[in-house]
Order: structure tokens, then C-alpha cells, then sequence
């Protein structure tokens, strides 16, 4: 098994685990949701395609448009029919064969930050949390997958991502701009957003 997809597996269980742990009334790092509302929006992401169009819509136009709203009133169906314990069971699953999500190539491109940036999102929205030490094959997958959120990052005013674990990594959008500068996980966490709770340098 490729260490990327190892650890998508690991970071699925270890969030199944959290959601366990936490129940579905614990705060997250995503503005208004529980883990309720985070373990619906796994679930349907794997289980429902036609959400997918929502979910990419609301990276690139925000919320409020038809493709995410469908995609919410998705997830909202899923929170009101199955018990909280039944969706982590299925989010613990993983995608069903006829998933597109179930391909491993699909998976590992999908599921490495999506899942990483959750199980973050849980984490760190909880009292006394503290950052976890990856192993290095686990920062090099995040460090890979890092380039579409910086890009969007980036904005007009450019920006370099320098990795603090690897001598002389970076990566540069556009010329100028701010460095930030920090372990794989952390970049993708200020990049994604999560500026508030990233350990991460900005210069």
C-alpha cells in the first residue's frame, strides 16, 4: 500500500475514533457545524455524486448558490434519518464500490487533505489540543497535495509556502507577496482558511 493511501486510512479511523469520542454536539473548526454536521458531510461527499458539483461550487463561489444548497439539504436529510452513531459507521466504512471515491487513485487525490484538514478541524476545536508530530511520509503526501489551496491563497498578492521539516522547500504563486512558512499540515491549514488555529510563521 502507497504511504499516501496508508495514511488516509489512518486518518479515517483515527477521526471515526474522535467522532466516537466527542458525540455528534462537539464544536469543529467549521463555522456553525458540529461533528454532526461534519460526519453528514463526509458521508455524502462518498455516498452521494451528486453532491460533489456542490461541494467544488462553494470553494469557487462561496455558499449561498443551488449546487452547495443541494449539497447541504443532502446533508441535513442524512443528520435527521440515521443516528449519529450509524453515519460514523459509515464515514468509518469508506466509500461503497460504486463510488467514484472507492477507486484508489481517486482516494488518495481526494481523501489526503480532506480528511486531514477534518480530523484538524475536530481536533482543534476541542480544550488543550496540541499539534501532532507526522511522520514524514504523511507531511510529504500533505506537501503534495498543498498547491490548490495555496493558489487560492495567493490571490493577486503572491505568496510562498516554505516548508520548515525540509531544508530549502518551497512552493511560489505569482511574484511577491507574504511567506508562510511551517510544516506541510500547518501550510495546509492556513491555506485552506484555518488561519486561527495553524502553527505557522507569516512574513
Amino acid at each position: 500500500m502507497a504511504p499516501s493511501s496508508r495514511f488516509v486510512d489512518s486518518e479515517r479511523a483515527a477521526l471515526a475514533d474522535l467522532f466516537t469520542e466527542l458525540g455528534p454536539d462537539a464544536p469543529t473548526c467549521c463555522a456553525g457545524w458540529t461533528t454532526a454536521h461534519l460526519a453528514a458531510h463526509l458521508v455524502v461527499r462518498e455516498r452521494r455524486p451528486d453532491a460533489m458539483p456542490g461541494f467544488g461550487a462553494e470553494v469557487v463561489l462561496g455558499g449561498g448558490n443551488p449546487l452547495t444548497s443541494w449539497s447541504h439539504r443532502l446533508e441535513d436529510r442524512l443528520r435527521a434519518a440515521r443516528p449519529f452513531a450509524d453515519v460514523v459507521g459509515m464515514f468509518r466504512a469508506g466509500a461503497p464500490a460504486w463510488s467514484p471515491l472507492a477507486l484508489p487513485p481517486l482516494a488518495r487525490a481526494f481523501n489526503t487533505t480532506e480528511l486531514a484538514i477534518h480530523h484538524e478541524d475536530v481536533r482543534r476545536a476541542q480544550p488543550g489540543w496540541a499539534p501532532r508530530e507526522l511522520p514524514a511520509d504523511a507531511q510529504d503526501a500533505l506537501w503534495g497535495s498543498v498547491a490548490l489551496f495555496g493558489r487560492a491563497a495567493a490571490g493577486r498578492r503572491g505568496l510562498v509556502l516554505r516548508r520548515t521539516d525540509v531544508p530549502g522547500a518551497e512552493k511560489r504563486y505569482g511574484t511577491g507577496g507574504r511567506t508562510v512558512s511551517g510544516e506541510p499540515l500547518e501550510l495546509l491549514l492556513w491555506a485552506s482558511g484555518r488561519r486561527d488555529v495553524a502553527r505557522v510563521t507569516v512574513t
